[in-house]
């Protein structure tokens, strides 16, 4: 009978544990993404403009991917209709990605208490649970993600400008034909001037969109994890995914931990480093994703107009600018500012690190052409699947004539949408490149199969020693052969070649009254131990005493 922690579990799942487990992964992550959303609005001023307990809950549902729909009563400010309305398709990705890891970890945790194997009703209750919780705690952020904001007219300072009143010598007499006349008097009407803008959380879209969140992140995590129990019918994904998936999700954090470090870097010396901050926050997972397919040659197609380009990066924000109509390609852009190849050389030392790692964790078989050929399949496979969701997730799409959430956009907008043809193939074809170059490096090295998971079912790598467990009644195996040099157990101490001057302990005690004899017994055995003394002689005194 299987018992203790690898034995697989029999029976149902406690409902106890499992609400639990599923309320713990869920309010974690929604505390840390508030916080997240929080702390970044705060940083860049957005709370100035309005309550920042509506702008979290809203940027929270963009994180997760929900929709806000901004609009408000601006026609005092000369847009009327649908210049009035903003679009904002862009998730703050700094927000999902701490609620991904939060949920992911806690729904990973709750499984390895299963065993080696989890049945599939346990696995689907868990994960059902998580996801129902999920998107009902989403409702209740789209009921409380809505606001107004008023912007005061007379806290714009337009009183102080020249020109504003009726003194002459001001800006509207310099200004041709009869627009100058009409200036003073727009100036003073918006400056007596109180506008009302809001935005509301779409609740059926972004219940819908944080459904599918949550269900591809917990598969994403199921996938990475290589020490999470499956079901049985799933055993060979241990072998043949999981080391490829685990690998790539590893550097891709790692590049957003890079992202920040250079964020971090850039607030030195800057003269508004809290934007820095809270822009690296919200958006520094953005910024890095959308790197790694450009890095990848993947080309882009976007355009950008007014106050809104000034988000994006440079030379980014510049080529938008001057060629709309063009495919942002990395060639492009190094036109610009030729620093810009240097994002291909960390893209491809990123990549070779996937597939060492795709190396190390993959169990090692014989013929190294046979490994390396297995692991570039396996990692190209994977990069062609995980090049298309960045692009996806990292796609852009705003467009403002008001002021919401912090920004302050008069007809300006942002388009940038990714080729999802070219990420799968180039995904493919550097994934299964640096799959094969990393398998070499890693079997060239002997590092190749050295941190298997004890999941995977392998065998210790080649010219490695071996251990047996020892039992109650089974001594263990040395791991290497005896050395009659070095063991004294293993010395004749009866022949006189044998020097015992160094050694710890004698095979037995030697008698010096008793000669050694010479050479070795022609059976090859040891000759037989000298008798034992004989016993002391009693003095008869003693014994009449007795």
């Amino acid at each position: 009978m299987e018992t203790g922690q690898h034995a697989t579990r029999r029976g149902g799942v406690p409902v106890g544990e499992l609400l639990l487990s599923a309320i713990a992964a869920v309010s974690w992550a929604f505390i840390a993404m508030a916080g997240v959303a929080a702390l970044g609005l705060h940083l860049l001023g957005a709370d100035s403009a309005g309550s920042l307990g509506p702008m979290t809950a809203a940027v929270v549902a963009l994180g997760v991917g929900g929709r806000v729909t901004p609009s408000g009563d601006v026609s005092t400010f000369g847009l009327q209709g649908a210049q009035a309305d903003t679009a904002i398709d862009v998730a703050p990705l700094g927000v999902g990605l701490v609620g991904a890891l939060l949920v992911s970890w806690f729904f990973l945790r709750s499984l390895r208490g299963a065993g080696v194997e989890v049945s599939p009703g346990e696995l689907l209750a868990r994960a059902g649970a998580v996801v129902v919780l999920f998107v009902g705690m989403l409702g209740g952020l789209a009921w409380a993600g809505h606001d107004i904001i008023t912007i005061d007219g007379s806290k714009l300072g337009l009183n102080d400008i020249p020109g504003a009143g009726d003194l002459p010598g001001g800006i509207g007499d310099k200004l041709p034909g009869g627009i100058g006349g009409l200036l003073p008097d727009r100036l003073g009407d918006l400056a007596d001037a109180k506008a009302s803008v809001g935005f509301t959380v779409q609740t059926g879209a972004t219940l819908l969109g944080g459904a599918a969140f949550v269900v591809g992140v917990l598969l994403i995590a199921l996938l990475a994890s290589r020490r999470t129990p499956l079901p049985p019918a799933l055993g060979a994904v241990h072998r043949v995914v999981r080391p490829a998936a685990s690998a790539l999700v590893t550097v891709v954090l790692v590049a957003v931990l890079a992202g920040l470090a250079a964020a971090l870097y850039a607030m030195i010396g800057d003269d508004h480093p809290k934007r820095i901050a809270g822009a690296a926050l919200l958006g520094a997972p953005n910024g890095v994703w959308l790197a790694l397919p450009l890095g990848m040659f993947v080309p882009w197609d976007g355009k950008a107009t007014g106050a809104l380009a000034q988000v994006l990066p440079d030379p980014l924000d510049d080529f938008l600018r001057l060629s709309s109509d063009q495919p942002v390609t990395l060639g492009r852009l190094a036109e610009l500012d030729g620093r810009v190849w240097l994002l291909a050389v960390a893209v491809a030392v990123m990549m070779l690190f996937a597939g060492v790692l795709t190396a190390v964790r993959t169990p090692l078989d014989r013929g190294a052409l046979g490994f390396a050929g297995r692991c570039a399949l396996r990692l190209g496979v994977v990069t062609a699947l995980a090049m298309p969701l960045l692009v996806w997730l990292t796609d852009v799409s705003a467009g403002a004539s008001l002021s919401v959430l912090g920004f302050d956009a008069f007809d300006a907008g942002i388009e940038l949408h990714g080729h999802l043809g070219m990420a799968v193939l180039l995904g493919a074809a550097w994934g299964a490149g640096a799959g094969a170059l990393g398998a070499l490096l890693a079997y060239g090295t002997g590092a190749a199969g050295g941190r298997v998971a004890a999941l995977a079912g392998a065998a210790p790598p080649a010219q490695a020693p071996t251990y047996e467990q020892a039992g109650p009644y089974e001594p263990s195996r040395p791991y290497r052969p005896s050395n009659p040099d070095t063991n004294p157990y293993l010395k004749n101490p009866y022949d006189e070649r044998t020097d015992l001057t160094g050694a710890p302990t004698l095979a037995s005690p030697i008698r010096p009254d008793l000669p050694r004899r010479r050479g070795k017994n022609t059976k090859g055995e040891w000759p037989a131990p000298p008798p034992p003394p004989p016993p002391p002689e009693v003095n008869k005194g003693d014994e009449n005493r007795r």
